[in-house]
């Protein structure tokens, strides 16, 4: 079962995978809107902080930080204003992200992007030679060419080596799994 993030971490998660312009437009509509929790808009002129920032510049949909702030707040079924602490908390969370973000504006978003750009035009490594030809395209359509067991022990390993190799008199077929008395020497 998978264990859940606290709302508090999960809301901080989010905050942090925002745009730079989103986080300060966030923060600018808190001084001067009124913030709700569990609905987008409310009859009074109530706002989510989503909705909130992107009236104030920061144009972003982002429907993880939408849940986690629900989540954090404990979003009822109607809408209600966000309380002092909620609203602390999500300015706190909102200050600490610019803070760590880069001066340039970057986020981790930015630099995950930036990576797997880099990674792009690596040089692709060679694979070393090995001097065997690949078989898959011949054997692909024989039966149990590709079958393997584990063993324990070697011993175990070469029983069964010397019954496949005994049973078609070559040594290159290859045994069905149900051909082979292997019962009490798998790994399980």
């Amino acid at each position: 079962m998978r264990r859940r993030r606290r709302p508090a971490q999960e809301l901080r998660v989010a905050i942090e995978w925002l745009p730079t312009d989103t986080k300060r437009a966030m923060l600018d509509a808190i001084e001067h809107n009124r913030i709700i929790v569990g609905a987008y808009t409310d009859r009074q002129g109530g706002v989510c902080p989503m909705l909130a920032a992107h009236r104030n510049g920061g144009r972003t949909s982002f429907a993880s930080f939408a849940k986690a702030w629900d989540r954090y707040t404990k979003a009822p079924a109607r809408s209600r204003p966000a309380s002092d602490r909620e609203l602390t908390t999500l300015k706190t969370m909102l200050e600490a992200s610019l803070a760590s973000d880069a001066p340039d504006g970057t986020t981790l978003g930015k630099a995950i992007a930036d990576h797997r750009e880099l990674q792009g035009r690596a040089p692709q490594r060679r694979i070393a030679d090995t001097g065997e030809r690949n078989r898959t395209p011949e054997l692909r359509k024989r039966h149990g060419w590709a079958w393997t067991r584990l063993f324990r022990r070697y011993e175990d390993y070469e029983a069964a080596m010397r019954q496949i190799e005994g049973s078609s008199g070559s040594g290159v077929d290859v045994a069905r799994p149900d051909e082979l008395d292997l019962r009490d020497h798998a790994v399980r």
